[in-house]
């Protein structure tokens, strides 16, 4: 059974969607591609759709790559917001049933998947201009910047159970061009500061750039499926903002050390009081020192 088809606004841009579904069809049979202009969230409606199946034991779930320009009520891990704008943002959601072996790491390898198809490592890893913050954030390197970078995108995944299957929704935000400047007497703090992708390619643009990582985020989640975090783990290391550098864990557990890169299932490392300690995404957040 095929998702249904939203009542989409005609897009403003041109997103190619007939090519992108070429492309994607091999990796993933039976995707259908969607393009709204305007959406509360792409991961919310996915997720709504999936949940109408019910439990049905029998449910067909297809997969489905559903893209807004424009999201009125984006969602962040944590239950953070996420603003998006047309065409200063690309806002898309990719949904499909997955069984994996392990769970752990899947926003890391989705972020290996993203970055490694926006900056390719031609040469050596400190070529690199994107990092990534775990669990689920891309980060810019910006040395004048108090952290080191700035924040260019985020991942937010989540499952639903269909019978004994399990849909997955990937929810992706990048920011493309510059940020508008906020109306005077008008607060927008941005705790980690803001990155776009034409600071990379001055001619990005939203419809480019999911052209860029489609295929190479649908080819890792199938092969994260196969193989779990493991095979994503040196290119992960590859990025990683957070290795070396002193943080602050809190939620769950509560510590302050230096972090020492991620193991095979994607938890972070962190050497705090002589011990190492495990810290899994679930609820825990990271907050990052400043550059001395």
């Amino acid at each position: 059974m095929a998702f249904p088809a939203l009542h989409p606004a005609t897009p403003h841009l041109h997103w190619g969607a007939e090519a992108l579904w070429v492309q994607l069809q091999p990796v993933l049979p039976g995707l259908s591609v969607e393009v709204v202009a305007r959406l509360d969230s792409t991961n919310t409606r996915l997720l709504e759709r999936t949940r109408e199946l019910g439990g049905d034991p029998d449910a067909d779930l297809a997969p489905c790559l559903l893209v807004a320009e424009e999201q009125t009520a984006g969602r962040g891990r944590l239950g953070r917001g996420w603003v998006s704008a047309p065409g200063r943002s690309l806002t898309f959601s990719l949904a499909l049933p997955m069984a994996p072996m392990q769970w752990g790491g899947l926003s890391l390898a989705v972020g290996v998947a993203l970055a490694d198809a926006l900056d390719p490592l031609a040469a050596a890893p400190a070529a690199a201009r994107l990092a990534l913050k775990w669990p689920n954030d891309l980060w810019l390197h910006d040395a004048a910047a108090p952290a080191g970078g700035r924040k260019l995108g985020g991942i937010l995944i989540e499952t639903v159970a269909v019978g004994t299957q399990r849909m997955v929704v990937v929810g992706v935000g990048l920011n493309v061009r510059p940020r508008e400047e906020p109306a005077p007497g008008a607060t927008t703090p941005l705790h980690h500061g803001y990155a776009c992708l034409q600071e990379l390619s001055p001619a990005a643009s939203a419809p480019a750039a999911l052209a860029a990582v489609a295929v190479p985020l649908a080819q890792a989640l199938k092969r994260f499926e196969r193989g779990g975090f493991a095979p994503f783990q040196d290119a992960f290391t590859r990025r990683d903002l957070l290795r070396g550098r002193a943080v602050g864990v809190s939620g769950g557990l509560a510590l302050e050390g230096t972090a020492e890169g991620v193991d095979t299932f994607g938890a972070l490392l962190v050497r705090a009081a002589g011990a190492c300690h495990r810290v899994v995404s679930g609820e825990a957040s990271v907050r990052l020192a400043a550059v001395p």
